[in-house]
């Protein structure tokens, strides 16, 4: 199947309301491209340099669809990042938030749409927040205090399994997290976005409550 018929028949199984986001690591300009004329309008990047590069290759395209950081973001790539992306999704500690909160102010740019990374499943492979609720209510609590950031979501890669089943503890824990720091009604903060779920285990995300997944292989197929 091509790239677009992939997408249509990934979209004909995901419901309206849940957001797909084009996982685009390490793919060429050609395969971004086609994907944004298929229909997605969220592409997430793993690497500042590789983003800034799709983007200039695809041009007035690149405007069309918004762009998420989704890979770790490193400190001294942050003003860089603050030019590329639309969002970032891997805030994974407070230093983290006012490094970019600090760049933002000195830019004298727009306020930045911050998802908070958490490591659900306390992998020392991955980065992200320990699933400690009080740990994030904290980080939540002091990102909402930052005059140049908007938290709007949660983030979590998951345990990667052969069976996806095995990943539905993980997202229900996930869900319950984004929930309650919802409900905190903090200000300057609208949890609206719940970034779980990948290629092979979207479907659970998406029972478990995820409205946004990150799909790579199932769009573009196996890398070169």
């Amino acid at each position: 199947m091509s790239i677009t018929e992939n997408y249509l028949r990934i979209r004909e199984k995901v419901p309206d309301e849940v957001t797909i986001l084009a996982a685009a690591k390490e793919r060429p300009p050609e395969e971004v491209a086609e994907i944004i004329e298929a229909g997605v309008s969220h592409i997430g990047e793993n690497y500042v340099q590789e983003a800034e590069n799709i983007r200039k290759a695809l041009g007035h395209a690149a405007k069309a669809v918004q762009w998420h950081m989704i890979g770790h973001l490193q400190t001294n790539k942050i003003n860089k990042a603050l030019r590329i992306f639309d969002v970032i999704q891997t805030v994974d500690s407070l230093a983290k938030a006012e490094a970019i909160d600090q760049r933002i102010e000195r830019a004298a740019g727009r306020a930045m749409p911050v998802y908070i990374e958490v490591n659900i499943g306390s992998e020392i492979s991955k980065a992200g927040v320990d699933p400690d609720f009080d740990t994030i209510k904290n980080l939540a609590e002091r990102i909402s205090r930052l005059a140049n950031l908007r938290l709007q979501g949660i983030m979590t890669l998951g345990p990667i399994f052969g069976d996806p089943e095995k990943t539905r503890p993980y997202f229900r824990q996930t869900k319950e997290i984004f929930d309650r720091i919802r409900d905190m009604n903090l200000p300057q903060v609208e949890m609206k976005t719940l970034s779980m779920g990948m290629t092979n285990s979207y479907r659970v995300a998406i029972e478990e409550g995820s409205n946004m997944v990150r799909i790579g292989t199932a769009l573009f197929g196996e890398r070169a």
